[in-house]
């Protein structure tokens, strides 16, 4: 099911689309869903949609799973495109088809996928991998001392393979290694913090 917050999201023919994965339910942080996290009075989802819209996408696909309806009810998503993934429990694979195939028919000419639970990349390290869009076929990733990390960006061309490939916790991984000759890498560790937040001893690197 796909749900938009704003009637007046435009058809983004051609650009680039920003894709959310925020479906985990939070298991290593007693159930709490990391979208409905909280820092400075803001929700990491809230946080991790601004990076994707201030950092020049044309709109944002927010992948709900967990506790969907408590996100709808307390986050703050203004022209986001909400996406129920009802299969979150069998990882972030089934968030990544979920979204992808939101945005099927959009005309977007590729997606920018961040996680909601890497609150150190902000919209400078968005637009950095943004920019390395040429085409469909792009494939494009922020790089962290030469590993690869988010966000990465996904011509529309490797939709369908990147689907087909997207298990469990693995996501887009496999796909990646598979084209990695294919793969624009933009350095990113001057701008943005690759950390995931997993446990609540976690959150003590949030300043």
């Amino acid at each position: 099911m796909t749900e938009s917050l704003s009637p007046s999201v435009p058809t983004a023919s051609g650009e680039v689309v920003g894709l959310l994965l925020a479906g985990g339910g939070g298991r290593r942080l007693g159930g709490c869903p990391k979208a409905l996290l909280e820092h400075r009075g803001e929700l990491f989802v809230e946080r991790a949609a601004r990076a994707l819209r201030d950092g020049g996408c044309a709109g944002v696909h927010v992948v709900l799973g967990a506790t969907a309806d408590v996100v709808r009810e307390r986050a703050t998503l203004p022209g986001c495109v909400l996406v129920d993934n009802p299969d979150w429990r069998e990882g972030m694979g089934s968030s990544l088809r979920a979204g992808l195939a939101s945005l099927r028919g959009t005309g977007a000419g590729a997606a920018l996928v961040c996680l909601v639970d890497q609150p150190g990349i902000g919209a400078e390290a968005v637009a950095r991998v943004l920019a390395a869009y040429r085409s469909p076929g792009t494939l494009a990733a922020a790089a962290y001392a030469g590993e690869r990390g988010h966000p990465v960006l996904f011509g529309a061309d490797h939709w369908d393979g990147i689907a087909a490939s997207a298990t469990g916790d693995r996501g887009a991984r496999a796909y990646l290694k598979e084209h990695a000759a294919a793969v624009t890498a933009v350095e990113c560790g001057d701008v943005a913090e690759p950390y995931d937040i997993d446990t609540f001893s976690d959150l003590e690197r949030l300043e």
